[in-house]
Formats: structure tokens, sequence, C-alpha cells
């Protein structure tokens, strides 16, 4: 491990019970055990090698970044949240994206290193990440350096399975879809509803969860941060909740050849 990333490493394990999360879990944030330290340092080590070759090889300066926070394979789905990741001035690379604060119905959005993106004891240690064509990257870019239009259409309420149309709620995955529509058009899109207008435009479809009743009410009684009020009536009482998804932006992204095929990164053991 390289003196930087080791430095990193105990700067993390002192701000391991930084309360904030996103793709899995809400649970008593209690110290970070060592091989959970070590098995995410591991995977942001491999992570930043593969976009430095990106960045040497074609001047790769933004991607799609997501990780695997939870279990979701009964619902097809491989990953979990995702931000997007940039090669700053200096030269590490930072991650933009969008935390639920543990235990509350509310999202903030950090810039965070590499490290601390793959901090949180994940359920399978493996990334993904996309190339976005180089003019989306441009665009990207100039917002992700820009703080004031990175929060342009950043929403407090937070619900992990928000709806992909609606307004009341915005979770982790939403604000980074939305973001990039933003920066597609900015001279047109300036809020949420037209950066969704724009997303359906283009052809995206968020992903369609079978949740029936029992699971929506275990949801809403067990956690702060899930909420299905948002939903039309006609979709939530036919179990169908539509919601933004690290695995459907990917898919849409290639689709409409905003980006290039995801490439997988897990850890070599």
């Amino acid at each position: 491990m390289g003196h930087g990333l080791a430095v990193l490493t105990a700067v993390v394990a002192i701000t391991a019970t930084f309360p904030a999360h996103a793709g899995r879990s809400c649970e008593s944030r209690k110290p970070v055990p060592p091989q959970v330290i070590e098995r995410g340092m591991k995977l942001a080590e491999q992570t930043s090698a593969a976009l430095d070759a990106e960045h040497a090889k074609s001047g790769v300066q933004v991607v799609a970044l997501a990780r695997a926070g939870q279990d979701l394979s009964k619902y097809g789905l491989r990953y979990s949240h995702f931000g997007w990741a940039y090669k700053t001035a200096e030269g590490p690379w930072r991650v933009a994206h969008k935390l639920n604060e543990c235990g509350t119905a509310v999202g903030h959005l950090y810039r965070q290193g590499l490290g601390e993106f793959f901090l949180d004891d994940l359920w399978r240690y493996e990334a993904v990440y996309a190339v976005p064509t180089p003019e989306v990257q441009q665009r990207l870019l100039a917002v992700l350096q820009d703080k004031g239009r990175t929060k342009t259409l950043q929403h407090l309420p937070y619900s992990m399975v928000s709806y992909a149309w609606g307004r009341k709620y915005q979770q982790s995955n939403q604000w980074a879809l939305e973001t990039l529509a933003m920066a597609m058009e900015p001279a047109t899109v300036r809020s949420r509803d037209q950066a969704q207008a724009w997303l359906q435009f283009k052809g995206y479809e968020p992903t369609t969860l079978r949740l029936g009743p029992l699971t929506r009410m275990g949801g809403r009684v067990g956690s702060a941060n899930i909420a299905f009020d948002d939903h039309p009536n006609e979709k939530r009482f036919s179990d169908r909740i539509e919601t933004v998804t690290v695995d459907s932006v990917l898919a849409w992204m290639q689709r409409t050849q905003l980006a290039a095929a995801p490439v997988v990164l897990a850890i070599k053991h």
C-alpha cells in the first residue's frame, strides 16, 4: 500500500463513525473493523489505478462510479449507489455523491476520496464504472468543479425508494442522474421537473420494484429513510415502485451512447 493510501487509512479510521450512508442498512455506527478498512482501501487502490489508466490512455476525467452496499439480488440488481468520480487538478480522484444522514429522512451532498467512498461495510467488495463520452465528461466536469451548480438540484427530503418522476423526495442515485440532465442541457434544465422531463425524453426507464403491502408497511415502520407516499396510487397499490437504480442508469447510458459499457472491478485476493 502506497504512503498516500496508508495516510488515508489512518484518516478513515479516525472518521469511521461518520453518520452518513447510502445503499446499505442504517445501523448503530461502531468503529469500523480493521478488515473492513483493509478491504475498502484495497478496492479504492484498484479503482484509483484503473481510473488513472483510463486517464493516461484517453484523458478520461469523469466516470459514473458505483458500489454494492447491500444485497439487492432479489430485485435483479447488482449495485446500490453511485456518484460522479472526477479527476482533480491535484491528481487524486474524488467522488461527488449524495448520502442519507443515518436514522433521518434527509440527505446531503459530499465530496469524498475513493477510500472514503468504499469505506462502508459493503455487501460485496466490487466496484463498477462507466466512462461517459468526451462531451458528457466535459459538461459534467464543469458542474462538478462548481460547488454552487453541483447543489442546484439537491433536494433535502430523502427516501431510499423515492419515485423516479416525483419531487417530494430525492434519493442518492436520483440526484446523480438529475444532475447529469442539468449538465447536458444547462440552458433549459434548471429544476428537477425539467431534469426529469429531459430524462423521459431521452428514454430513461427506472427500475420497477415489486413490493407488496407487507413489505411497504415494514419499510415505513422500520426506517426513517423509506417512504412510499410520493408514488402514484395506481402504481403503489399494484405493487409497482419505480425508482432510480445504478443498474438502470448504466444500462440507459450505454443504450443511448452517453457512456461506454460498464467496467467491473473486484478485490484481488
